[in-house]
């Protein structure tokens, strides 16, 4: 088929980027041909249109205009799809055949550096993983819009990588073709967009200072996503930093499923509220809440480090002056880390720069109130900041106090930083003043009083008078050169001389100041690494004062470390459920875990709050470990390097998982990767099966930890039966959360006391969930009946065992006796004891749940009864 010229550049270009939308740049507008504009039309609901291209056919076609591009392009990546940017590479006017067009960037989920999809406080990772076995990754991430870079293993499957892709919520993950199939399904399931980059070597001489302490084995890791990120922005990447290498012992790890069930970032119900983050971001800058957010997922495994940051943050406690007038200074810094990488980047703007300007104008006070503190680490924080004076005076130099939006426009570059620019602009700026004095000249010697002088784009300068007043017109001087319905537009041979110069002098001006922004942007890169080093001592200092602000608004109090393994908390509280119920009093618990009893076995009702108790332990714990105080009286704490949960009931639907399996596959990741310094919180264990079979479960489960992994646990399950395990597992404690009946009410006191629960009050729970009357009377009757079911089975399994005991005890000590032998006849029995044998050998055990067993036992006993 036979296309015009300019098609069959688009065809050539479009071939090289198959999983893009091309948006191929045509005069004023980005247009999209062929299947491309049948798909865009409709995710961004513009005109679907046609083109003639050569063919006997029109082809479809749409566009958007060039100026309102990004917001096209933002909704496209949001919706998971990559856009290459096509730009005319060369003036239409100077140019022979078909205009010169190259894409000049691929826009992805993982690249996007500005716009709504790009929240202030929050990262915006990329990733890239290579599996080096069937059980490990070796796996990468960066910011590009930072450019914070990390690397990592990930020991498991591939659901363990996409679970760390979830945590970081990545939304684009670069790996090789050969795994593509591998993990295509469940990519698609997690709404993640799979980059195939096949052009990773060894490592390249630019890229050494990237690497320089990760293990070799993650290089190709690090190599591939850099590879990818060069060939998709074809541009300077200057800003990205060296890869830090996240080394488990350093950090506490907790699994994706563990942030989910504690609420770290985000609560069950996707939202921030109701978070640890939300409780504790109390930052002034994006920087500083970015930084909280990475110490959330990864708390400290140094106790060294960690209190370090305590102390910190009790300088900051104790001198509530200095913590006031740092708030306010830190509150005029914009995003020195952002602003960084658009340097780098090259889509800086004016304005971007006087931010930049005014947040470096704030840091010199920032260090002379830490350098003024009487604590010790305040001074030391302010000393190893560098205020970047430098850079504060060359912007300064260089910048207008109030920038416009566009650099192209002018305005961006200060008088008196350029001699030749002050030269343009000020011949520009008399030559209009010249215009406004002419103008007041014509008007005298004509006598048109409305007389006016204009300018436009088309006919340049001009000089109007309405049609009322043509007749006074000197037509020997005045040139006509427009005429309009109301009015005539001349021109004068001193006016064409004098636009001649203004024009000039403007034109030249505006080629001159983007020219000069272009050099101010280019020497500010060599800057980069002081801005994000500036950048990382501001961030922290911004969580430290948050910590602060927040244990002082909450009265938390500083934890204290120890090497043991035990753990102390008198008086705990949840710091989030405390701030959610506002004036209402929290009733705060004590957790008391030695070497002698570290496994808490805890019972009590629905609603009592035991989920609440355990999490809160985990969150007074993480807290600790990323450097801030705890809600509690007193928190003696060792260092933990893994907290598991398994609390909740929820299901896997796509992955094809039931609630069951999905509590046995978070129990199995927990016990299978433990130690004897982890923190384990196992919730209601084995509900999501047949009594027996749960209660086994959970059995096994507890003395499984107990024996072989010896974990500071707190274990909470509704099965009774299983509190007399405290005399079988000698670091068992058994504690309950405790409640009472008021006029037949149940009344949650809220309040763990040792010993095991006395009952569940199922039936009140249902009650406050205001079920029907009927059903809750019905629900009592047959309570009763199964307790005295219960009651009666068990006397008489307990008379039967006392006969059989006894009979076999005269077996052993006498000599058998004819006369005391019963009968054949005598063990026959009636038809209606058949009939429930008969009943019992048909029942399906492990099929029956819990009520139906009841009911079963309570119907055969009716039977028996009535004989």
């Amino acid at each position: 088929m036979s296309y015009t010229p300019m098609m069959q550049q688009y065809l050539q270009i479009k071939a090289d980027y198959k999983d893009a939308f091309l948006f191929f740049r045509l005069g004023d507008f980005y247009e999209m041909f062929f299947d491309d504009a049948v798909r865009a039309s409709q995710l961004l609901e513009i005109t679907l249109t046609s083109r003639d291209a050569g063919s006997k056919e029109r082809i479809p076609m749409c566009g958007v205009p060039h100026h309102s591009a990004q917001n096209y392009i933002e909704t496209l990546v949001q919706k998971g799809f990559k856009v290459a940017v096509c730009e005319q590479t060369e003036d239409p006017k100077v140019a022979k055949g078909v205009v010169k067009r190259e894409v000049v960037q691929l826009i992805t989920p993982g690249t996007i550096m500005e716009g709504k999809d790009l929240d202030g406080k929050s990262n915006h990772f990329i990733g890239a993983a290579v599996k080096l076995n069937n059980n490990q990754f070796a796996f990468s991430y960066l910011d590009l819009s930072t450019g914070e870079a990390a690397a990592m293993w990930i020991e498991g499957e591939k659901k363990e990588l996409f679970q760390q892709l979830h945590a970081l919520n990545i939304r684009e993950l670069v790996i090789e073709e050969a795994v593509y199939d591998d993990l295509q399904s469940l990519a698609s399931s997690s709404s993640v967009v799979l980059s195939i980059e096949n052009r990773v070597d060894s490592v390249a001489e630019h890229h050494l200072r990237y690497f320089a302490d990760v293990p070799k084995e993650l290089h190709k890791a690090c190599q591939l996503l850099l590879r990818y990120i060069e060939h998709t922005q074809m541009r300077s990447l200057s800003h990205i930093q060296s890869f830090v290498f996240h080394e488990t012992k350093h950090y506490l790890t907790i699994d994706a499923n563990s942030k989910r069930n504690l609420e770290l970032i985000s609560s069950l119900r996707g939202d921030l509220k109701g978070t640890l983050l939300w409780l504790l971001d109390d930052t002034s800058t994006a920087m500083g809440g970015r930084k909280l957010k990475q110490w959330l997922h990864q708390p400290l495994a140094s106790r060294a480090a960690i209190e370090q940051r305590l102390n910190i943050v009790t300088e900051l406690l104790e001198d509530y002056f200095a913590r006031e007038e740092l708030k306010e200074l830190l509150s005029k810094v914009y995003d020195l880390e952002r602003l960084a990488g658009r340097v780098a980047f090259g889509n800086v703007g004016g304005r971007d720069l006087a931010q930049l300007r005014d947040s470096l104008y704030n840091i010199p006070a920032i260090k002379n109130v830490l350098l003024k503190s009487n604590g010790d680490q305040l001074p030391s924080l302010g000393r190893v900041i560098d205020a970047c004076d430098d850079v504060l005076a060359y912007l300064s130099n260089a910048i207008t106090d109030h920038p416009p939006v566009s650099v192209k426009e002018g305005g961006v570059i200060r008088e008196g930083f350029n001699e030749k620019l002050d030269e343009f602009r000020d011949a520009s700026h008399n030559g209009k003043d010249w215009i406004a004095q002419l103008e007041q000249r014509e008007r005298q010697e004509t006598g048109i009083k409305n007389l006016k002088i204009g300018y436009n784009r088309v006919f340049g300068y001009y000089i109007e008078v309405t049609k009322s007043n043509i007749n006074a017109v000197d037509l020997s001087r005045y040139e006509r050169k427009q005429t309009l319905a109301n009015a005539e537009r001349y021109i004068t041979e001193e006016l064409k001389e004098k636009e001649s110069i203004i024009l000039h002098a403007e034109e030249e001006s505006l080629v001159l100041e983007y020219q000069l922004f272009t050099e101010v942007r280019e020497e500010l890169k060599q800057f980069i690494p002081r801005l994000q080093a500036l950048a990382a001592s501001i961030s922290e200092l911004d969580v430290l004062i948050s910590f602060a602000e927040v244990s002082d608004k909450y009265h938390f109090i500083k934890p204290v470390f120890h090497t043991e393994r035990s753990m102390k908390i008198t008086n705990g509280r949840h710091p989030v459920v405390e701030k959610m119920m506002n004036k209402q009093l929290y009733v705060p618990n004590d957790c008391v875990l030695s070497a002698e009893q570290n496994m808490m076995l805890i019972t009590g009702p629905n609603m009592s709050g035991k989920s609440t108790y355990m999490r809160q332990v985990a969150l007074i714990a993480v807290m600790a470990q990323i450097g801030c105080y705890v809600p509690a009286d007193e928190a003696e704490l060792p260092i933990i390097d893994q907290i598991f949960t398994r609390i909740g009931a929820a299901d896997d639907l796509a992955g094809g998982q039931s609630t069951f399996m999905v509590e046995m596959l978070e129990s199995q990741q927990a016990i299978t990767n433990a130690t004897s310094s982890s923190l384990l919180l196992f919730d209601e264990i084995g509900r999501g099966t047949s009594t027996y079979d749960g209660m086994a479960l959970a059995q096994s489960m507890m003395e499984y930890i107990h024996d072989k992994i010896g974990a500071n646990t707190l274990f909470s399950t509704h099965y009774h039966e299983l509190t007399t395990l405290e005399n079988e597992l000698e670091r068992l404690q058994n504690v309950h959360v405790s409640a009472t009946e008021q006029d037949g009410k149940v009344v949650f006191l809220h309040k763990v006391k040792k010993g095991p629960a006395d009952k569940s009050y199922g039936i009140h729970v249902a009650e406050l969930a205001e079920l029907p009357s009927a059903i809750i009377e019905r629900a009592r009757i047959l309570l009763n009946q199964f307790e005295g079911a219960d009651q009666n089975i068990e006397k008489n399994s307990m008379n039967k065992s006392l006969a059989v005991h006894e009979e076999t005890q005269l077996s052993l000590f006498e000599e058998e006796k004819p006369a005391s032998r019963k009968t054949k006849a005598e063990l026959e029995y009636s038809p209606s004891e058949n009939e429930i044998i008969n009943t019992l050998k048909q029942v399906n055990v492990s099929g029956t749940t819990p009520m139906e067993a009841l009911q079963l036992v309570y119907s055969l006993q009716q039977k028996l009864l009535k004989q």
